[in-house]
């Protein structure tokens, strides 16, 4: 998956404070999807919100490039890249996760999505040249998964809590999303900005799901929704979709896969946070041990605080 103009442009395997600035704000973005699409799948079928999201994305991705004076290539090359990504990284997983959470609850589908940067880890190792596995990065990401797994509780493994194709639904999204990560390395080795990658990935999906969505779903025949979901669909597609992606790509470019792939790790975080200071739910003792336990894990697969340690002893 990689090539060998990748080794000249080199990674910053420890992320710099922007970049773990970048992946804060992202992980805020993509964990509000959770919410978005708990609201929108209860009136419109799965399809049908995930049209609308990368439609909507789409739409603003290439109003942003027009204000720019710009548009999206041409080359056949790069369309082949989109249409990849727009399958691996877009409408393959957006679709599973969206079903999924039409039969499990967002918190367990948030755990289960909590998965990828170790499938992103793996995916990376056997297909790159720069980032492979190394005992710190296997220990943090383990000790993060703990984390996750701490802060939504045993209940969620409860028998009867879930329907296991659902389960099994976001877990192949967020082996999707692992390729998907890797895959698009390639986009920093062809001169694209981050807008471009991400207006030109969205719009291939987007071409994807129009046909299947209506030949499947019927999105003319549906009702129209309420206010509420209306309101989702349009968070969904221009907050975590639109803007989500180009900090995604940005951080990509720099960081590389298993780095940008931590954000799945804040999710969990940011929705606690967010109920807590929004809308004033109780953050527990348990809360607080699963925040404290991914910290740690994002502290160990950086490695940085740990090199500074050894060198003071």
């Amino acid at each position: 998956m990689s090539r060998p103009s990748e080794r000249a442009a080199a990674l910053n395997l420890s992320m710099t404070p922007t970049e773990w600035a970048l992946l804060g704000l992202l992980s805020l973005l993509w964990g509000s999807s959770f919410f978005f699409i708990r609201v929108s799948v209860l009136e419109l079928p799965p399809l049908v919100v995930v049209l609308l999201r990368v439609g909507l994305a789409a739409l603003v991705l290439n109003l942003l490039l027009a204000l720019r004076g710009k548009t999206l290539p041409r080359s056949a090359t790069l369309w082949q890249a989109f249409l990849v990504m727009g399958l691996i990284n877009n409408a393959l997983p957006f679709t599973l996760i969206v079903w999924g959470e039409a039969h499990i609850g967002s918190g367990l589908a948030a755990i289960l999505n909590a998965t990828t940067p170790m499938f992103t880890a793996a995916v990376a190792h056997a297909f790159t040249r720069d980032e492979k596995l190394t005992h710190g990065r296997v220990t943090g990401i383990l000790i993060g998964l703990a984390g996750v797994a701490v802060m939504i509780g045993p209940s969620a493994f409860a028998p009867g809590h879930g329907v296991l194709l659902a389960q099994l639904a976001i877990l192949g999204a967020a082996t999707s999303y692992a390729f998907g990560t890797v895959f698009g390395r390639r986009f920093r080795t062809l001169g694209l900005s981050p807008l471009v990658a991400a207006a030109g990935q969205v719009t291939a999906s987007s071409l994807i799901l129009l046909p299947l969505t209506f030949a499947i779903d019927h999105p003319l025949a549906l009702p129209m929704p309420s206010w509420p979901a209306i309101g989702a669909v349009f968070g969904l597609g221009v907050l975590s979709t639109a803007l989500a992606f180009i900090l995604y790509f940005r951080i990509l470019a720099t960081a590389g896969a298993t780095n940008v792939s931590l954000v799945t790790l804040l999710v969990p975080v940011t929705a606690i946070l967010l109920g807590t200071s929004l809308l004033g739910e109780h953050l527990g003792r348990v809360q607080i041990l699963g925040m404290g336990l991914i910290l740690l894990g994002l502290v160990v697969i950086d490695g940085r605080l740990l090199r500074h340690l050894t060198r003071w002893r």
